[in-house]
């Protein structure tokens, strides 16, 4: 087993020596999560990338920020966004519970089945047909199943994990909340 133990440096300063003495240069991933302070986030990644860490990933706060770090080969994430788009996601639907965005248009969903599906398989709903979305899991009683098939039966209750483009995400949650009410 590979060690995966994380080590968290606290340096004084950003410059290229403060990081050299911290050993940056001898890590793989650098997660850089400074606040508003765009230049000084830049500065860091920069000064990563420099000494040689394979992965830098730093927090951004604006799209200009986050192409300057692209620029450098630098991993950008949104984390007040991305959790925004997530409690917008769930507060927008009464039947979904989570999103994970893999692009702007494709993501992975876990919706809530409303009972109107009660004793229905896979083949019956048809979802790949109707909407262009798979099922890739079938949450029941807290048990994840991945082995899903033609055969597979859904039952009212259950969560389903739901890949797709978002437009046909869009439009399977939209009857779901209709069979819901």
């Amino acid at each position: 087993l590979e060690d995966t133990s994380a080590d968290v440096f606290v340096v004084d300063e950003i410059s290229l020596e403060a990081f050299e003495q911290a050993g940056l240069g001898d890590c793989r991933c650098v997660i850089i999560g400074v606040g508003k302070d765009i230049e000084a986030s830049i500065l860091a990644a920069l000064n990563a990338k420099e000494l040689g860490a394979e992965r830098v990933i730093c927090k951004v706060i604006n799209p200009d920020h986050a192409k300057i770090l692209r620029k450098i080969g630098v991993e950008v994430i949104f984390p007040e966004l991305d959790t925004g788009r997530r409690l917008a996601m769930r507060l927008s639907s009464n039947v979904t519970e989570d999103i994970f965005t893999l692009t702007k248009d494709f993501s992975i969903i876990q919706v809530k089945i409303p009972s109107y599906y009660n004793d229905k398989t896979v083949i019956d709903l048809d979802f790949r047909k109707k909407y262009g979305v798979n099922i890739i899991a079938i949450v029941r009683d807290g048990k994840v199943d991945g082995q899903i098939g033609p055969q597979t039966m859904i039952k009212g209750g259950d969560y389903l994990v739901v890949a797709g483009k978002n437009s046909g995400l869009d439009d399977m949650q939209e009857e779901f909340d209709k069979r819901s009410e």
